[in-house]
């Protein structure tokens, strides 16, 4: 079955056609000229701010014009990531989209789910000619998945309404009232080179299968970070016999779990046997502590003929140290809001090549002073070692407002359509919501979205009986906007 052919029609077109655009974060030229197009080809009020984001705005329908105005809100730009085995072109292509059952995902890329049915469905809302609504203002935003660049720059003068439908929320049954802030931490150390020794041969080793994910809406679940991982077997190597290290390559973007890695290793071709032994046995203990939750889960070992250089014996316990002693996963649970990460940090990218150690990884937390603190201790870590850190891009969390009156509305209308609760939660994700607070002072915000699983991997799908529920579920929140006070 064709994604064009399911319903509802309108919002699934508009996703195809999204989804023919390339829009990496910080590459939006493409998908900006695509909304402004889109913009004017209905004749409503269409530009960009200073930079770029994208705003639409539609006046109120016949009998609508008293009701408050909405800003509809979602971002442009998604996560690029495919499987090694995946020959593809993000810069050039449009994703490939499959429908398997109830689902929809890529061909080994991934999907723009995140945050593309979102902006599909403000589309969908733009063009609509029979849908009853106030006076709307789109606002599609840039570059939120690698710096939320859009939503730090916003002109906040642009918008007159009053309350704020962030569409990016990955669970349907919840209404998201609150989210993590977040910082990077970027390290970068020079490391002494040698020769590798006379009679020693070289291996590569490679983690692949991880489930990886989101950063932050996954950081609770226990999986497998392959840089973490990939550490721990070699700081177990040198343990038991002289390994000389060569290079590292693990992970691929800031916010996404590593879901692979490989290192080349020089061994005593005399403590071969020993090595591959110690290898398979460490495989299977790996294998053991996450059958449950990296079915997957794929190590493999070859003989190779690399000619680099290797660390000098000093740097190499430096650097495999502190990696094993950096702090990855849950920082700290929230003690107020039951089940809700509160600090958490991700080594997402390791590379070691040519004289350069690198590393980037993401301090998330809905607690300023507990941000710092997480981001703290990464940061001694690597400067203990004598490492360079920079630390940028930091965001602001959302504070979680109970008595917001749009999460009164949405969630008397909820419990209405679907005869259950909804569940009312604050994220450990990097929503733009706290963000845009700052810029639009005294908006009422509120995020909810379709059913997204694997956002930021390969194996992200969207589905699509969810994203009919979503669809119902915005079209009548709309007609029932308050009256304007």
């Amino acid at each position: 079955m064709n994604v064009r052919d399911l319903e509802p029609k309108e919002l699934w077109n508009h996703f195809a056609d999204l989804n023919a655009v390339p829009r990496p974060s910080k590459k939006e030229e493409r998908v900006i000229q695509f909304m402004l197009d889109f913009g004017k080809s209905l004749g409503l009020e269409t530009k960009t701010d200073a930079i770029q984001n994208v705003i639409i705005k539609k006046p109120a329908t016949v009998g609508m014009e008293n009701r408050t105005t909405l800003i509809l809100q979602s971002h442009l730009d998604m996560v690029h990531q495919k499987n090694s085995d995946t020959v593809f072109d993000f810069d050039q292509q449009g994703i490939e989209m499959l429908v398997e059952d109830d689902w929809v995902r890529a061909n080994g890329t991934t999907l723009g789910a995140d945050n593309g049915i979102g902006v599909a469905a403000i589309m969908s809302l733009l063009a609509s000619t029979d849908t009853a609504h106030p006076a709307l203002e789109a606002m599609f935003t840039i570059d939120e998945e690698t710096g939320m660049t859009g939503a730090k720059e916003l002109d906040g003068s642009n918008f007159d309404g009053k309350i704020l439908l962030n569409l990016d929320t990955e669970d349907d049954d919840e209404l998201s009232i609150g989210c993590a802030g977040g910082i990077d931490t970027n390290t970068s150390y020079r490391y002494t080179q040698e020769s590798v020794k006379e009679g020693f041969i070289y291996f590569d080793i490679l983690i692949k299968g991880l489930l990886g994910g989101h950063s932050g809406m996954d950081i609770d679940k226990g999986r497998g970070n392959s840089n973490k991982l990939l550490t721990r077997l070699i700081y177990h190597l040198h343990t038991l016999t002289e390994v000389q290290l060569i290079s590292f390559d693990g992970g691929s973007l800031r916010n996404a779990i590593p879901r692979e890695a490989t290192v080349v290793l020089a061994v005593n071709k005399e403590e071969k046997s020993l090595f591959l032994s110690e290898i398979k046995k460490f495989t299977a203990i790996l294998k053991a502590e996450y059958t449950s939750i990296e079915p997957n889960f794929v190590l493999e070992v070859s003989e190779s003929t690399s000619s680099n250089s290797a660390l000098s014996r000093i740097d190499f316990i430096k650097i495999i140290n502190t990696l094993y002693s950096v702090h990855n996963g849950v920082y700290r649970m929230s003690p107020d809001i039951k089940d809700l990460v509160e600090a958490s940090s991700s080594l997402a990218r390791v590379i070691i090549k040519d004289g350069e150690f690198i590393t980037q990884s993401l301090q998330r937390s809905s607690v300023e002073t507990s941000k710092d603190d997480v981001a703290n201790t990464i940061r001694s870590a690597f400067e203990n070692m004598g490492a360079t850190v920079v630390q940028s891009g930091d965001y602001p969390g959302w504070q979680p407002n109970p008595n917001s009156a749009i999460l009164t509305l949405m969630s008397d209308l909820y419990r209405e359509m679907y005869k259950e609760e909804p569940k009312v939660k604050a994220c450990h994700a990097g929503l733009e919501c706290g963000i845009l607070g700052k810029h639009l002072p005294g908006v009422d915000m509120i995020s909810f979205g379709p059913n997204i699983r694997a956002a930021h991997s390969p194996d992200e799908k969207v589905q699509i009986s969810s994203v009919q529920k979503f669809w119902g579920y915005l079209l009548e929140t709309i007609q029932r906007t308050p009256v304007r006070s």
